[in-house]
């Protein structure tokens, strides 16, 4: 390919190791990093290198890319990060970081002259696994050339949707995107619950509303997962659903609006981690309905 770029991706969970595979796949030199150094070495066998720290990740990287747990945390590693990084280089953050955290990364990348994209992404594991994610991107139109390989590698379609990416345009899109898709996996868990409750068969249910308005592919997914008993490994984890409402609670407050089901999910979530459930998919908040474990 003509387009061979060297990428590093800073944190390899769920999303970050199946972005490095992509990269990897696509021809392109990837370094990649984890503060658990265990979870990034399977990757070696995929052709990446993994590197012991930040610095080293991002030496020689004309685009990097992370994939953190929130802000803060994708800042602090950029830190780590910093006496390895190239001026000029693309930084393509795809960590969902709220919007409070934006105007300190945005800052971070032009006192370190990178040119900053916001650049979350719609999608599990599995969309993840298959380089099928939809990158929602905001950032300079003439540097978008640099990082659209990267962004082809891993997604199946990019959305762009600014040219700053300190504005946060893209993570307010994704922001939104979350929200429903939160308040729909807490519907679908309710619903299992409601019905083990009132001696109604979920099928009866699923006849019922068969393609009519309410009818819902996602219904069906994250509900088979609970019947079926396949929240692991996760699409989404639980304890990371907790923290994407909370920003989706915080983002709504800090913008006059009160989000009582995005609230009242952040609850059920935490309570279903509580239940030790946090490393299972977010249909767990099933078990939030009932004091103990069904």
């Amino acid at each position: 390919m003509t387009d061979q770029l060297t990428v590093s991706v800073l944190g390899t969970g769920i999303m970050g190791a199946a972005m490095a595979r992509n990269l990897a796949r696509a021809g392109h030199t990837v370094r990649a990093w984890n503060r658990t150094r265990a979870k990034a070495e399977p990757l070696t066998a995929d052709g990446v290198h993994v590197a012991g720290t930040p610095a080293e990740a991002v030496e020689g990287a004309d685009v990097v890319l992370t994939m953190l747990y929130d802000g803060p945390a994708a800042l602090e590693v950029m830190r780590e990060a910093a006496p390895g990084l190239r001026a000029g280089a693309a930084w393509a953050q795809s960590t969902t970081a709220g919007t409070a955290a934006l105007g300190d990364l945005a800052a971070f990348a032009r006192a370190h002259d990178l040119v900053f994209f916001d650049a979350p992404v719609l999608g599990t594991r599995q969309p993840a696994e298959a380089g099928q994610l939809t990158v929602l991107a905001a950032g300079p139109g003439e540097h978008r050339d640099a990082v659209a390989p990267v962004f082809d590698a891993v997604g199946a379609r990019t959305v762009w949707t600014g040219e700053d990416g300190g504005e946060g345009s893209a993570t307010r899109l994704k922001l939104v995107a979350n929200s429903w898709v939160i308040a729909a996996t807490a519907a679908a868990g309710e619903v299992l619950a409601l019905a083990q409750a009132l001696d109604v068969d979920p099928n009866a249910f699923f006849a019922l509303i068969a393609g009519g308005p309410l009818d819902m592919g996602y219904l069906k997914a994250k509900t088979d997962l609970i019947r079926d008993d396949r929240l692991s490994p996760a699409q989404f984890a639980v304890a990371t659903a907790v923290k994407d409402a909370r920003l989706i609670v915080e983002a709504g407050r800090e913008n006059g609006v009160r989000l009582d089901v995005a609230a009242a999910s952040a609850e059920r979530l935490e309570r279903a981690a509580a239940q030790g459930h946090g490393d299972e998919d977010m249909a767990a908040a099933y078990f939030a309905s009932f004091d103990k474990n069904a």
